[in-house]
C-alpha cells in the first residue's frame, strides 16, 4: 500500500506514519486530529477507491496523504460503501497500532472515520450500519456535510 503525500511524493504506511509524527511533533502546542476517509468512483470495469489521511492542526492547517486502487467491483451502491468503509477501518486499525507503540507522544491522538454518507440522498438509508460498524471498531465516525476526508480529500482522487 503506496500513500501519495503532494509534499513528499509515494510513501509507505510506515513512511507515512513517520511523517505524521513528526508534523505532530514539529510544533505540540496545538491539538491535532487524525482523520481516515475512503471515497470511491465506479467506472465501466472497475471502481477507483482513494484513502485518505488527514492530519489536522485544529485551528492551523494540516497534510493528507491518499493510497488510490482500481478494483474489479460488480456490486451495488450499497456494497461499495460498506468497502469504503472497511478500507477506513484497516488503514485506521493500522495506524492505530503505530500510535499505541509512539511513546514520544504528549497527549493521545484520537483516530476518526470519515464515511461518505449523509441524508440526503441514496446513502440514506445506510447511515446507521455504516457508522455502527465504524463506533463498534473503536473509532469515532463522522458523515457528510462533517465528513471531509472522504467527501472533500479522497474525493479529489477518484477521478
Amino acid at each position: 500500500m503506496k500513500f501519495l503525500s503532494p509534499t513528499d511524493g509515494r510513501l509507505t504506511l510506515d513512511e507515512t506514519y513517520e511523517k505524521i509524527i513528526n508534523f505532530i511533533k514539529s510544533d505540540s502546542d496545538y491539538e491535532y486530529k487524525l482523520i481516515v476517509g475512503t471515497d470511491s468512483q465506479p467506472g465501466f470495469s472497475e471502481v477507483v477507491f482513494v484513502t485518505a489521511i488527514v492530519i489536522y492542526r485544529i485551528g492551523r492547517g494540516g497534510r493528507y496523504f491518499y493510497y488510490k486502487d482500481n478494483v474489479r467491483f460488480k456490486s451495488g451502491m450499497k456494497q461499495r460503501i460498506f468497502y469504503e468503509v472497511s478500507r477506513s477501518l484497516e488503514v485506521a486499525s493500522k495506524l492505530t497500532l503505530f500510535l499505541s507503540e509512539e511513546d514520544q507522544l504528549e497527549e493521545d491522538i484520537e483516530l476518526e472515520i470519515h464515511i461518505d454518507v449523509g441524508h440526503n440522498g441514496p446513502t440514506n438509508e445506510i447511515i446507521r450500519e455504516v457508522t455502527g460498524m465504524v463506533v463498534g471498531s473503536g473509532f469515532e465516525a463522522y458523515i457528510k456535510p462533517d465528513a471531509y476526508a472522504a467527501s472533500t480529500v479522497a474525493d479529489k482522487f477518484t477521478r
